[in-house]
């Protein structure tokens, strides 16, 4: 397995994973993320085929710093299993880490039990008590 850092310019080895995302990647929007500072996408591939992707926004606050937000991660379905995603997430850590972050979070759904077998195990704690509040516009 081969995990790539996607920088500006790789919009077409991101339209090529886009089986892994929800929807298909939209051009004007991998441009954009692409070409912010702070924003990572790394994607995994085996024998050149993407199989899976992690994506982190780095977020700043005044009285806190900087701390990694773990957008979305996914594994196709074939290739789940195999440490491919703990593998993903272990990198954005460690991406985190070399840009100064002083931690990461990731929301995900109480019972999405594969994903939060890969975040805790590789460090996260779930917190308890938290709410997930949606604006949709």
């Amino acid at each position: 397995m081969d995990i790539r850092v996607l920088r500006p310019g790789d919009d077409g080895l991101v339209a090529a994973a886009s089986h892994l995302f929800d929807g298909p990647a939209r051009a004007d929007a991998t441009a954009r993320f692409l070409a912010e500072d702070g924003h990572h996408l790394l994607v995994a591939y085996e024998d050149e085929q993407p199989v899976g992707f992690v994506s982190g926004v780095e977020v700043t606050h005044p009285d806190k710093g900087t701390e990694m937000f773990l957008y979305e991660l996914a594994v196709d379905e074939p290739f789940r299993r195999q440490g491919i995603g703990r593998a993903l997430v272990e990198r954005l850590a460690a991406r985190a880490r070399t840009a100064g972050c002083y931690g990461m979070w990731v929301v995900t759904d109480e019972d999405n039990e594969a994903a939060r077998a890969t975040y805790e195990g590789t460090g996260g704690v779930p917190e308890t008590r938290q709410v997930v509040e949606v604006w949709t516009f």
